[in-house]
């Protein structure tokens, strides 16, 4: 399956951002799909994670409450909604897929990743 982020850009602290990650190749619905970002310096840590069919939803503690995992399997997409942002939230953010039959929150359980959107959050 072959994944295309985007939606990335430059905001404002407190503003909201939408992240989209089209799929090809595959139906959507085969995959837990889940989202990751990197900030410079740092390592790749998970953000949000949906089961195949929407039912599970985990998020990381920093952004419980803040964003909102989503899929729509019959358009293949996924999406990141993402409220009152803060300058910490800066980083690329991916989009990726795994086989896995249960919910992953860790970069070994993606076996595919996409080219990653870049999210400024400014002060």
């Amino acid at each position: 399956v072959q994944l295309q982020a985007s939606g990335g850009g430059l905001v404002q602290a407190g503003k909201s951002l939408r992240l989209s990650c089209a799929a090809s190749g595959r139906p959507l619905s085969s995959y837990v799909m889940g989202w990751f970002r990197q900030a410079p310096g740092k390592e790749r840590e998970f953000v949000a994670g949906i089961s195949r069919s929407g039912a599970l939803i985990s998020y990381a503690d920093s952004v419980e409450g803040r964003f909102t995992i989503s899929r729509d399997n019959a358009k293949n997409t996924v999406y990141l909604q993402m409220n009152t942002l803060k300058p910490e939230d800066t980083a690329v953010y991916y989009c990726t897929a795994s086989r896995a039959t249960v919910l992953i929150t860790t970069t070994q359980g993606y076996d595919y990743w996409g080219q990653g959107t870049l999210v400024t959050v400014s002060s």
